[in-house]
C-alpha cells in the first residue's frame, strides 16, 4: 500500500514539472475554460492575500506573487494531467452530444418558470396573509 502511494506521489510530481501537453488538440475548449476558471480562483486568493497582510516588502508583494505564479503552473499542470485531461475530453465529447434548445424554446422555458414562481409566491402570500388574519382573530401574539 506505502509502495503504491509513493509510485503516486512521484507520478504525480513528474507530471507537475512537466513541459508538455497530454493530448494537446482533445478537449482544447474544456481544458482551456478549466484553466482560466483555476487561475482566475488563484488570481483572486492573491489579490486578496496582498490585501489581507500589512504592508511589508515580502508579505504585500512578494507572497502573493510567488503563490500566484505558483497556483497558476499548478492550474495549467492540472488540466493536462492524464487522468483529468481525459475527464475532461470526455466532458467535452458529452457536451457536443447535447440539443441545445433554439432561441424561442428558451424564451418559452423561460416565461413559463418565471410564471410559475411569480404565481406560487403571491399563493404563499396569500397563505401567510389569511393565516396571520386567523392567529390573530384567536389571540395568539403574531409578528408585526
Amino acid at each position: 500500500m506505502a509502495k503504491e502511494r509513493e509510485v503516486s506521489l512521484n507520478g504525480f510530481w513528474r507530471d507537475m514539472f512537466q513541459i508538455g501537453l497530454y493530448k494537446r488538440n482533445q478537449g482544447r475548449i474544456t481544458r482551456q475554460l478549466t484553466f482560466a476558471a483555476l487561475a482566475l480562483i488563484v488570481g483572486l486568493g492573491a489579490w486578496r492575500l496582498y490585501e489581507f497582510f500589512a504592508p511589508s516588502a515580502f508579505t504585500n508583494y512578494g507572497l502573493p506573487w510567488i503563490l500566484g505564479i505558483a497556483g497558476v503552473w499548478l492550474s495549467f499542470r492540472v488540466v493536462n494531467m492524464p487522468r483529468f485531461a481525459d475527464f475532461l475530453i470526455a466532458v467535452e465529447a458529452e457536451m457536443s452530444k447535447v440539443s441545445w434548445p433554439t432561441r424561442k424554446e428558451l424564451f418559452r422555458g423561460s416565461v413559463v418558470v418565471i410564471v410559475t414562481i411569480v404565481v406560487l409566491a403571491a399563493v404563499l402570500y396569500i397563505f401567510d396573509f389569511v393565516w396571520a388574519f386567523l392567529l390573530r382573530l384567536l389571540g395568539i401574539g403574531v409578528g408585526s
